[in-house]
């Protein structure tokens, strides 16, 4: 079949898939309009093609469509998106559909959603840092130009909070400030309540002007969540790389991607793998991940910040496990925090961000920041020790260092870990922070700061 070649009728409809059999032509990933009885067109693509048959999911689902009088006509090309700059500030289905009620924006020009893999060669190392107001990131896990760093949560912690409060808050350091920054925010499988909160959020900060939408909501087909972060990235990538802007993508929940890809996995008959999942999700996740980084000829980059939903807070289910694989760390949110009232309730120790050394010091951030963090991260380690011991035997028994560092704990987590979800801190701010409470110690139980530093800050 070539491109604009219409087939009437087909022979197989299960769930979201459409199968024509008989020699095609189609080619994978070919995008094909399906018309039901009344010539109503809805979005599908070719997910499979052998000699003898021809597989097609439908975005809108198949509800319905008969077998005799379904039309599918291929239209002889991948899925495009019209991308342009003017799309900052407005928000769109998980197609990319305009949402807001405005008209359809110009498009710059046609990009396919599956990007353009980026020579490995072309990348530039990510140095410089984006400062999210967050203690807990922005001291210890600090986010770096053209990374990727995924935040791993569980239901019902506040991880949409925190990936508003990033858009909201996150800025530019360094001499990364003379150029242009920009959010594109992509939103799979949430609530109709939680989308609200998301446009309200961005909305009543008048952070809406940078940032560009893209939702899809629960009652959405699944289909489309596996379109949605695609869109996303396309949108970012034409931002950074034909611009020259920083982009950052917020990508919340890709639990909601993966069990999407699982679905149709399923539907397909493949043999399934660690818990369902289909074998590739490695390759489907690397290949948005992947997306990510700088260029050594340009001037603009994309940072990733996946946002993911662990099934019973366990880190080594699929999605997490296959996801830090190809991270460069992770934010890990912690459900005991949570119950304690702290806010972000962001688990230090399980957390890291393997860029972060190239991205802070003399000239970036400050220069004591390397110092400083790793021995906030020591002394919060001792802490857990010290609490081990606090249970068997008794807080009281414990001799004063170890009380000290039950005190360094407690206001580790309630002022430095917890803040308000209005409060942005600066670099400046969080690190004085650390040096405070690094008071609370014996001098001598500082080992991993310089004597020069403990002159200046303690």
């Amino acid at each position: 079949m070539e491109g604009g070649q219409e087939v009437l009728g087909v022979s197989r409809i299960t769930g979201p898939l459409v199968v024509i059999e008989g020699p095609t032509d189609a080619g994978y990933d070919e995008v094909v309009e399906v018309l039901d009885a009344q010539n109503r067109p809805r979005l599908g693509r070719v997910l499979e093609v052998g000699e003898q048959a021809a597989v097609i999911e439908v975005f809108a689902g198949t509800t319905g469509l008969s077998i005799e009088r379904t039309r599918v006509r291929f239209q002889g090309r991948t899925f495009h998106l019209p991308v342009a700059r003017e799309m900052l500030g407005r928000s769109f289905t998980g197609l990319g559909r305009p949402l807001d009620g405005g008209p359809a924006p110009l498009p710059e020009r046609w990009a396919d959603i599956n990007g353009q893999p980026i020579n490995p060669t072309a990348r530039s190392y990510p140095r410089e840092a984006i400062q999210t107001g967050i203690a807990a990131i922005d001291g210890l896990n600090t986010l770096i130009l053209g990374q990727k760093l995924p935040i791993f949560s569980g239901n019902g912690l506040p991880h949409d909070m925190l990936a508003a409060q990033i858009a909201r808050q996150a800025q530019l350091t360094g001499t990364a400030r003379q150029t242009d920054f920009a959010i594109v925010f992509g939103a799979l499988g949430v609530s109709h309540d939680t989308a609200e909160y998301f446009r309200a959020e961005f909305r009543a900060s008048g952070a809406l002007t940078r940032v560009a939408m893209f939702l899809n909501l629960a009652d959405d087909p699944p289909i489309e969540r596996l379109i949605t972060p695609r869109a996303a990235l396309t949108l970012a990538e034409h931002l950074a790389f034909t611009h020259g802007m920083h982009v950052l993508v917020i990508l919340t929940d890709m639990t909601n991607y993966c069990e999407a890809l699982r679905q149709v996995s399923n539907i397909r008959g493949e043999v399934p793998s660690r818990k369902g999942y289909p074998g590739y999700l490695y390759s489907e996740l690397a290949a948005l991940y992947e997306r990510s980084g700088r260029l050594r000829d340009g001037s603009g980059s994309l940072t990733l910040v996946p946002i993911l939903t662990m099934p019973n807070d366990d880190i080594t289910h699929p999605v997490p496990d296959l996801t830090g694989y190809i991270t460069e760390g992770q934010i890990v949110l912690s459900r005991p925090l949570h119950r304690s009232g702290i806010y972000p309730p962001v688990d230090v120790l399980p957390s890291l961000s393997r860029l972060m050394k190239d991205g802070i010091g003399e000239g970036l951030t400050r220069d004591d920041h390397a110092h400083l963090a790793a021995q906030l991260y020591a002394a919060y380690a001792r802490v857990q020790d010290v609490r081990a011991l606090a249970s068997v035997i008794g807080a009281e028994e414990l001799p004063a260092v170890d009380q000290a560092y039950l005190r360094f704990g407690e206001a580790f987590e309630q002022r430095f870990v917890g803040q308000t979800p209005t409060e942005n801190r600066s670099f400046a701010e969080t690190l004085n922070l650390g040096w405070e409470l690094l008071r609370l110690l014996p001098r001598e139980e500082l080992t991993r700061v310089t004597e020069a530093e403990l002159a200046a800050y303690y």
